[in-house]
């Protein structure tokens, strides 16, 4: 086999079946294919079939010549060994889609449309009139007491009025096959590339899967990116200059960063590479200082302006809040814009819907108590070994406490961190998340546990990509999804109904599989390398 050229697979018939043998879906749980009796959901019969037909050992293959890929490529994940040093390993991508319907597409859709436009108007709320804190929805102390509140922005409107120009919304589905939202990411949310980069892999590795099915492609996500950061642009003379500001290669989203970089068309930069004059930002080119217009920027606040923020901080720009108090240059997304979704203001995101949109959510919060409210804490305390415990300040998975899962010694622990600093945790209910079946290390599948995070861009208009990056548990029982903690993903599917609004995924229509192009290892990381 020539590295790079994958051949299109024949699939053999099993002797024994992939999906029934074994598979035990978890006790108040519902699983994204399979009905517990066994038999498909209506809507994946077709792909059912298929998984079976193709059992276990093609399964193998296929991750064998999908990891060899990944590497090759650079998409990878940074994790610690058991030696304590820190290595990449290829993205881990479960070969099993995760399946919505059309009509389930559309409830979501509208529902994290709503919710975006809510945090996006209490952002400027905050930093603004404080109407929602004047109307008492809202505590001005909690919202201070953030540390994403970001004072040095208090007054500025950020071009355009938007702030959170691109979201990455947490969902769950429940046992009872409801959906509910389990975060907010409006900060610097990460792993569009990764749902990009899965489809591709998927049509590539799996044509056979697509067959006869009308999946909503992704792959134009880059350029509703990018037009939604040249439309937030202080009014240029000519074409704005949009640029990506990655912290740089030892940031472990950096494959991220450099991938929409490439794919928008725009420049990798990092701070040695701006510079402000006059209030105005530049960046440096052989042929001089070229005027920056809009800046997506992934990192965090503390690190863009030593001279507003972290004075230590060799990652900034100094004079840059300066640019961008004068309106010379938009942030996406916006500074400050982490207030909005700090763990302990999530609780009143549904008030915020009301207060702002005077509507009713149509995508419920897990219920959710606030430590610092004494009552409240009580009664957690009285529940801790039911719920789950999260640090307000926190991600990625860091901190989290589930009670369920914890001996009497870790419960009596958590309920003394818990007294001695109340304010920097909530609580949820456990929310039995949906599982979908995931190829174990034997190459048979089994129930895994799995979230949604469904990306937003905000321009002129707000626009969500079909589907977005599932995440799965690897680990039998875990219900922690987060990559750095061990979890990996899936290739999440949009089925058209016929009301099609988006494009379809190319060459996925018709019955054929796709024809497949050679796969060119590494090409774009030395591109990337060379932007900077």
């Amino acid at each position: 086999m020539v590295i790079g050229q994958i051949p299109t697979l024949s699939w053999p018939r099993m002797p024994t079946d992939l999906l029934t043998d074994g598979y035990l879906i978890p006790e108040g749980c519902c699983d994204e294919l399979l009905e517990h009796g066994g038999e498909p959901r209506a809507h994946v019969a077709a792909l059912v079939e298929t998984l079976r037909r193709m059992g276990p050992t093609a399964l193998q293959e296929a991750g064998r010549r999908r990891d060899a890929i990944f590497m090759q490529q650079g998409i990878t994940f940074e994790v610690a060994g058991t030696d304590g040093a820190r290595r990449d390993r290829p993205f881990p991508l479960d070969l099993v889609p995760r399946v919505l319907t059309a009509a389930e597409w559309r409830v979501i859709k509208r529902g994290l449309a709503q919710r975006i436009r809510a945090l996006n108007a209490f952002v400027d709320d905050v930093y603004h009139g404080r109407e929602i804190v004047r109307a008492g929805v809202v505590p001005w102390s909690l919202i201070v007491s953030r540390p994403s509140f970001a004072r040095p922005v208090h007054g500025i409107r950020a071009p355009g009025g938007v702030y959170a120009h691109v979201s990455g919304c947490d969902l769950v589905r429940g046992g009872d096959g409801g959906w509910r939202v389990l975060e907010d990411n409006v900060r610097t949310p990460s792993g569009i590339s990764y749902v990009l980069e899965n489809r591709l892999a998927m049509t590539r590795l799996m044509p056979e899967l697509f067959a006869g099915q009308r999946v909503r492609a992704v792959e134009h996500y880059p350029s509703l990116l990018l037009e939604a950061l040249q439309a937030v642009a202080p009014a240029p003379e000519g074409e704005p200059t949009v640029v990506l500001w990655t912290p740089g290669p030892l940031n472990g989203a950096y494959f991220e960063h450099a991938f929409l970089a490439r794919e928008m068309g725009i420049e990798l930069v990092e701070a040695s590479d701006l510079v402000v004059r006059d209030s105005v930002c530049y960046m440096r080119t052989t042929a001089g200082l070229r005027r920056v217009h809009t800046i997506y920027r992934r990192l965090d606040d503390d690190f863009i302006d030593p001279l507003e923020f972290r004075a230590d901080s060799v990652l900034g720009v100094p004079g840059l809040v300066r640019a961008y108090r004068a309106g010379a240059v938009a942030i996406a997304n916006a500074i400050g814009t982490g207030v909005a979704d700090d763990k302990a203001i999530y609780h009143y995101v549904p008030e915020m819907i009301r207060f702002y949109l005077s509507e009713e959510p149509i995508l419920e919060n897990v219920p959710t108590y606030l430590l610092s409210d004494e009552r409240a804490r009580g009664r957690v305390l009285d529940r801790l070994h039911e719920l789950v415990i999260k640090p307000t300040s926190e991600s990625g998975g860091k901190g989290v406490f589930i009670g369920p899962q914890a001996s009497a010694a870790e419960l009596a622990a958590e309920a003394r961190v818990i007294q001695a600093h109340p304010d920097r945790f909530i609580a949820q209910e456990l929310v039995h998340l949906s599982t979908a079946p995931t190829e174990t290390s034997d190459g048979r599948l089994a129930p895994r546990h799995v979230d949604l995070r469904p990306f937003a861009v905000f321009g002129e208009e707000l626009r969500i990509v079909p589907g977005g990056l599932t995440r799965v548990a690897l680990k039998e029982g875990s219900m922690i999804v987060n990559s750095s903690q061990g979890g990996g993903s899936k290739d999440t599917w949009v089925l058209d109904d016929g009301e099609l609004t988006e494009p379809l995924q190319a060459g996925v229509a018709a019955r054929e599989p796709p024809k497949l192009p050679d796969v060119r290892f590494g090409g774009w990381h030395g591109q990337a390398q060379q932007q900077q």
